[in-house]
């Protein structure tokens, strides 16, 4: 036998007990750089509310618990992923409805996208979800959903599901009742942790997750529009990250956040990071381009920017971003990286 034969009948019986040549998979063990699995996409709202809304005929929230069309990336069809380490979805729930309380070890996010009269509720103390706000569900805390308007509610969710899943660590569990019982007063939250303020005996470790779960998007506009008449990054525009005001950092251990304005006519100089980014345009138009592709964007649309992939916006008009990506998980470990091109 030559010595090609020689390696393959050897990788063959070692294979039998369990074992391969690492030389054989060290490239793509230990890449000279990131080869996201992931590729860029791009969900026009406008293709696919008519699916939102259908789902609402088919099904009931309750029967569901969870009205959701997951975005799946082309490249990870089946895997329930927009990258390779986040989830999101559409989340539907119709006027009457009652989405019910549960909790899980994942943390979520909704950024409400269409429609009024809807409500999120947290371990006990609601917000009324109003469109671009940024809701965070954090780990392990009960939350239910409800539609006391007069039109159908759809949110984008956000989860670290492939994450937890990678650690086999999911745990989730439902509650006895549909709906939870009032524990504070609408706002209390926003008032107790959200004025450079908290309560006097709160000392919250470094790891907690926000207490302060709604950040309305009238804020956020309110805060991009004051530092736009300030010098404005080449890279960015005007971009803002949310934090957890007890403690300075992301409001969830593994996502984090950001809202993003960019003038009428400005283009980004190109950017990437290993953080694998998932954008929704709340204001405005544009064009993404990342990699080989290029995307025009308008309201609600969603978008995917992979691991480690070149990435420039155009804006057409006023255009408000919000994004939100793995980026504290991957600091924690030591991971991430940036390039400003």
């Amino acid at each position: 036998m030559d010595n090609r034969e020689v390696r393959q009948e050897y990788y063959r019986r070692i294979g039998d007990k369990g074992m391969t040549p690492l030389w054989e998979v060290l490239g793509a063990l230990v890449p000279r750089e990131p080869a996201a699995q992931a590729v860029p996409a791009h969900w026009r709202y406008a293709d696919i509310r008519d699916d939102v809304m259908e789902a609402g005929r088919i099904i009931s929230a309750k029967e569901a618990e969870r009205r959701v069309l997951i975005l799946e990336n082309p490249a990870l069809r089946g895997q329930s992923c927009i990258t390779g380490t986040l989830y999101a979805g559409l989340q539907l729930i119709l006027p009457g409805e009652i989405a019910p309380a549960h909790r899980h070890t994942q943390s979520a996010l909704r950024l409400v996208l269409d429609g009024e009269g809807a409500y999120t509720a947290v371990d006990g103390e609601r917000t009324t979800m109003r469109r671009g706000d940024f809701i965070v569900t954090p780990r392990w805390t009960w939350h239910d959903h409800g539609n006391e308007g007069d039109e159908p509610v759809v949110w984008l969710d956000g989860l670290d599901i492939p994450m937890v899943r990678f650690f086999d660590g999911g745990f989730a569990e439902k509650d006895e009742v549909e709906r939870q019982a009032e524990a504070r007063r609408e706002g209390d939250a926003l008032m107790r942790y959200g004025n450079n303020m908290a309560p006097v005996d709160f000392a919250p470790s470094a790891t907690e997750p926000t207490r302060l779960f709604a950040y309305p998007f009238e804020r956020t506009k309110a805060s991009l529009e004051a530092v736009s008449r300030g010098a404005i990054d080449a890279h960015a525009g005007v971009k803002l990250k949310y934090v957890n005001p007890a403690t300075g950092g992301a409001p969830m251990n593994t996502i984090g956040a950001f809202a993003q304005r960019l003038p009428d006519g400005f283009e980004t100089r190109p950017y990437r990071s290993t953080d694998a980014t998932v954008l929704v345009c709340l204001e405005g138009r544009g064009e993404l381009a990342v990699g080989e592709a290029t995307f025009r964007f308008g309201e609600n649309d969603v978008l995917a920017v992979p691991s480690w992939q070149a990435y420039r916006v155009r804006a057409d008009a006023d255009t408000i971003l919000f994004g939100f990506s793995d980026r504290p998980a991957q600091q924690a470990l030591g991971l991430w990286r940036e390039q400003k091109l």
